[in-house]
C-alpha cells in the first residue's frame, strides 16, 4: 500500500479523519484539474475529443466501482440531492401513496420525500434503534407504499443495512428500492445488481476522493422511461450532438437526465480518483478501511467515560465512528479536536471520525490518545 500513500500529501502535523464529509483530493486528481485548467489556456476547447474521452471512462469506472449493467445506466449529475429528487418528481404518485424512510436519514433522504407532500404523498419513517433494522423497515412497507428509500450507511451512527435483504423483501412486496450510497460507495464494494436497486444516488465527493459538484445517479434500465422529466436542454437527446436535427427524443441510456453542459472539470478530477481506487482495488480498499476503523473503534473503546454510538459488530459498520464523552459536551471535544488539527465532524450531537483506506496507523493512535487526554479533563 506505500505506493499509494504518496498519494496524499496532507500538511504536516494534519490528522484527517472526515472522509464521510468531504474528502481530500489525492495527487493525481489534482494534476488531472491542472492538465485540464492548462489545456483551457493554451488551446481552449479544441482538444474536446479527448475530454469526452475522459468522461466516458468516467461513466466506465461508476459503472463498474457499483457493478451496473452497463455505463449507459450512470447519469452523472450535480450531487446526490439533484438524483434523488429525479427520483421523486419523477414518479407517477398518486394521493395515498407512501414512502418508507429511516428515522435517521440526513435530510437529503428525507426533505426530497416529504415535499411531495402537496400530491398527497406520505412519508413513513422506521426506527432503526431495534435490534433488526431490516425488519423493521421492511414491516413498514404497507400496501400503499411504492417506494421505500434508505441511506447504505447512516451519517451519524454509521449504522451499515444489509441491502440485499431490504431489496429482496422490496421484490417481495412489489416495492421500489431507492439507495443513498453516499457513506458506502468507494469505501465497500456496492453491487446494484446483487442489492437489485432500482434507483441508487453517491456524490464524489466523499469516499469516492473527488471534487464536490459531481456525483453518479443509477437507474434501472426497465425503470427509466417511467420517469417523468422535469428538466430538458441539448445534452439529454438521444442523438446528441445533430444540432440541425428537428425531431427528437431523449436519450435511451441514463443520459436522458442530463440536461445541459457536463461538469467537465469535474469530470477530469473524479475520473483520476476513481483510477485510484482501481488500482488498489476495491476489495483491499475495504480490508484496509475495515482494519482502520477496527483500531480506531477498539481503542476509543478503552478510554474511560468514551460512550461509542457506532455498532460494535464490524458487519455493521463501513468507515465511521461516532462518540461522546460521558459529561462532556459533544461540541467541545469536537472544538478541541479540530483545534489540534484532528480533522473530524459533529453529528446528531457526537463527534464522527471517518478515516479511509490510505490513513496511518500511527494517526489513529495519536487521535485515540488525543481523546484520551480530552476525557480526563
Amino acid at each position: 500500500m506505500s505506493m499509494f500513500h504518496d498519494e496524499f500529501d496532507h500538511a504536516p502535523g494534519l490528522r484527517y479523519l472526515n472522509h464521510a464529509a468531504i474528502a481530500p483530493w489525492p495527487r493525481r486528481a489534482a494534476e488531472a484539474v491542472a492538465r485540464f485548467a492548462r489545456d483551457n489556456v493554451c488551446l481552449g476547447a479544441s482538444e474536446y475529443p479527448s475530454w469526452l474521452a475522459t468522461e466516458r471512462r468516467l461513466r466506465a469506472r461508476l459503472a463498474r466501482l457499483i457493478h451496473a449493467p452497463s455505463p449507459g445506466d450512470i447519469a452523472l449529475v450535480k450531487n446526490t440531492s439533484e438524483g434523488l429528487s429525479l427520483v421523486a418528481f419523477g414518479l407517477d404518485w398518486a394521493a395515498g401513496d407512501q414512502v418508507v424512510i429511516s428515522d435517521e436519514e440526513f435530510p437529503s433522504n428525507r426533505v426530497v420525500w416529504e415535499a411531495l407532500a402537496d400530491r398527497g404523498v406520505q412519508v413513513i419513517e422506521a426506527s432503526l434503534a431495534g435490534p433488526d433494522p431490516e425488519a423493521t423497515l421492511l414491516t413498514a412497507c404497507g400496501p400503499r407504499t411504492r417506494l421505500l428509500a434508505v441511506s447504505a450507511v447512516q451519517f451519524g451512527s454509521g449504522l451499515r443495512l444489509d441491502l440485499a435483504r431490504l431489496g429482496e423483501g422490496c421484490r417481495a412486496r412489489n416495492v421500489l428500492f431507492c439507495v443513498d450510497a453516499i457513506q458506502q460507495v468507494g469505501a465497500l464494494p456496492f453491487d446494484v445488481q446483487r442489492f437489485q436497486c432500482d434507483f441508487a444516488v453517491a456524490d464524489g465527493h466523499k469516499w469516492m476522493l473527488g471534487p464536490e459538484g459531481l456525483g453518479m445517479f443509477y437507474c434501472r434500465a426497465a425503470l427509466r422511461p417511467q420517469l417523468e422529466l422535469n428538466a430538458y436542454g441539448w445534452h439529454m437527446l438521444e442523438h446528441l450532438g445533430d444540432f440541425d436535427r428537428r425531431q427528437w427524443q431523449p436519450a435511451h441510456s441514463a443520459r436522458r437526465f442530463e440536461c445541459g453542459s457536463p461538469n467537465m472539470l469535474g469530470a477530469h478530477a473524479l475520473e483520476a480518483s476513481l483510477s485510484l481506487l482501481e488500482e488498489v482495488g476495491i476489495s483491499t480498499v475495504a480490508q484496509q478501511l475495515q482494519q482502520r476503523v477496527a483500531q480506531l473503534y477498539e481503542g476509543l473503546a478503552s478510554v474511560p467515560g468514551v460512550v461509542l454510538h457506532t455498532p460494535a459488530d464490524p458487519d455493521r459498520r463501513a468507515g465511521i465512528v461516532t462518540f461522546s464523552i460521558k459529561g462532556q459536551a459533544s461540541v467541545d471535544i469536537y472544538k478541541a479536536l479540530m483545534a489540534q488539527r484532528t480533522i473530524c465532524a459533529l453529528r446528531g450531537g457526537s463527534v464522527r471520525f471517518s478515516p479511509h483506506f490510505y490513513t496511518g496507523e500511527q494517526l489513529i493512535d495519536e487521535t485515540v490518545q488525543q481523546v484520551r487526554r480530552l476525557a480526563m479533563h
